[in-house]
């Protein structure tokens, strides 16, 4: 080494305390619970009511901020959208604390619906509605809703006495009317749904958001949703939670039709092709 030539010392490294890095973990975690509470949310699709579009085992994510009424100083920045026919939410059940529910909105605030032999009419007008599941059952009540009367129907008379006296009280001209601030759901699978047509309609405050995409689908049991979230699951809301966050905030256009492409491609899209490929 030449006489001349300097000997440059680097800075040492400035080692993280113990304070420091539980202060560290501390910010994660309260931005990781303010995500996955007020932003996206995994949920787990118990049941066939929804088959073929959301099947059994599906977890999705679901959007929560969309569906929210929108705040006079974040409207601007935040991509609220109202809930709107064909829709497919997560919601509380009306008439079961903490039970969340999803189904397809097909009649919004106001709109006039009855079904004729299975087939649903809005507004007068018959729905084309490829997404239903093809294996159908004929059952009066269900198939001729609202004009074939509740009587007889076990399920609603031993757990929703209630709807009977509501559904006479909204019915003109042979429809069903919506009223304000409520909608009516039911799955894709006519045949094997609880839905609106059995319990009656969904307040607007019950509704917890749309889903967004699937990002994990295998066979799984019936009873799963009576079991709590697997950690790889609460993980990996956390990880696209944050990027979505972040997405939001920095280009929200783009946001909006990313998770607007996934929710059409991975959930609305998928009833083109039918029934997921099992690994």
């Amino acid at each position: 080494m030449p006489a001349n030539a300097k000997v440059e010392n680097k800075p040492e490294r400035h080692k993280e305390t113990l304070s420091e890095s539980i202060g560290s973990i501390a910010s994660v975690l309260v931005c990781g619970l303010f995500i996955i509470t007020f932003v996206v949310q995994a949920f787990e699709i118990p049941s066939g009511s929804m088959e073929d579009t959301l099947l059994v085992g599906d977890h999705v994510f679901v959007d929560r901020i969309g569906p929210t009424a929108k705040a006079s100083y974040l409207g601007p920045l935040l991509p609220y959208r109202k809930i709107k026919r064909n829709d497919i939410i997560v919601f509380l059940h009306p008439a079961t604390p903490g039970m969340y529910v999803v189904k397809r909105i097909v009649g919004t605030p106001g709109d006039r619906l009855h079904l004729e032999n299975g087939k649903l009419f809005v507004n007068g007008v018959a729905q084309n509605e490829p997404y239903l599941n093809p294996n159908h059952d004929y059952e009066p009540y269900r198939d001729n809703f609202p004009r074939v009367t509740t009587v007889g129907q076990r399920d609603i008379e031993n757990s929703y006495p209630w709807w009977p006296i509501m559904l006479q009280g909204n019915i003109q001209g042979g429809d069903l009317v919506i009223p304000p601030n409520n909608y009516f759901g039911m799955g894709d699978n006519r045949s094997n749904s609880l839905d609106s047509r059995f319990w009656g309609f969904i307040p607007a405050e019950n509704i917890v958001g749309r889903p967004l995409f699937i990002y994990w689908s295998f066979d799984t049991p019936r009873d799963q949703y009576e079991h709590p979230l697997e950690p790889g699951a609460a993980l990996c809301t956390l990880i696209f939670s944050a990027h979505s966050y972040a997405l939001s905030v920095l280009k929200l256009t783009d946001f909006t039709v990313i998770y607007g492409a996934f929710r059409d491609k991975y959930i609305d899209g998928r009833n083109q092709t039918g029934q997921r490929q099992r690994n």
